[in-house]
């Protein structure tokens, strides 16, 4: 297998040279109709991808990735402006929300919808992310006041988003700011999607054979090992069995997946 020492992708940082970020770049790398195929995979059978859809990010041409409060080509920017308005302070809507590693436009059923995922892969990736939303101490005042302030609207929204996804779904959904923060609000944003009329498919993607990752916890060896990983996770916050299937929230579906890939670290090659 190559090794990350003999690779160079010139548009990432050092340390964002191995693990899941670069295979999230390989995998959304290339020819249009490839990349739309490759991302269906990932929703199927739910969704699809098209050669038309949107995506973020885009290979190494444009390795930004998705806020969805900031407009983009993923989503529409009035519904940009409902989302940053949900989840910061009205003072502080410029602030940074939470990073999807893709995001893409796709079709769910019949109807247009979002395909967003969240990507590791090794074991610590994911059971490092325990922790609820820490406030830094050691901020200035000013900045403490600030990050007070979005603290309250972030649990607000989680708040609301645990509430719909109980009484939509009927399953016990305990998704918190303080508990499992990354996989809470991966959920609280699909929640929001779906209520405001756009379906969703949120996949949770484990990277099979990031040996380029040992040094930091044991690489993912099989798709049972990360889908146990995944839903011990995310005991008493997400409910096991809302796993693989459809749910509808405002009659718009949601629909968590676990998947697994091989992408190994390879040259990036140009395309026309």
């Amino acid at each position: 297998m190559t090794t990350v020492r003999n690779l160079r992708f010139p548009d990432l940082k050092r340390h964002e040279q191995r693990g899941s970020k670069p295979r999230c770049h390989l995998l959304t790398h290339g020819p249009d109709n490839e990349v739309a195929e490759r991302l269906s995979g990932l929703l199927a059978p739910f969704g699809k991808v098209s050669a038309s859809d949107h995506w973020m990010p885009r290979g190494f041409e444009n390795t930004q990735e998705c806020e969805l409060h900031r407009p983009s080509p993923v989503l529409d920017s009035d519904l940009c402006e409902t989302l940053a308005a949900w989840w910061l302070p009205r003072d502080q809507l410029r602030d940074r929300s939470p990073h999807f590693d893709i995001a893409a436009t796709c079709t769910i059923g019949e109807r247009p919808g979002l395909l967003l995922v969240e990507a590791k892969a090794y074991d610590m990736e994911l059971i490092r992310e325990a922790a609820g939303r820490r406030l830094q101490i050691k901020d200035s005042r000013e900045l403490q006041s600030a990050r007070s302030a979005s603290h309250v609207t972030i649990g607000r929204a989680i708040d609301e988003a645990r509430a719909g996804l109980a009484t939509d779904t009927g399953l016990p959904f305990g998704i918190s700011r303080d508990a499992c923060y990354q996989m809470s609000n991966r959920f609280a944003w699909s929640w929001k999607l779906a209520a405001s009329g756009i379906p969703v498919v949120l996949v949770y993607l484990g990277f099979l054979g990031a040996d380029d990752m040992m040094d930091k916890g044991l690489p993912l060896e099989s798709h049972e090992q990360w889908s146990v990983l995944v839903t011990s996770h995310g005991g008493g916050i997400v409910p096991r069995e809302c796993w693989e299937h459809a749910w509808h929230v405002n009659g718009q579906a949601i629909v968590p997946l676990i998947r697994t890939l091989d992408v190994p670290l390879a040259p990036v090659q140009p395309h026309s």
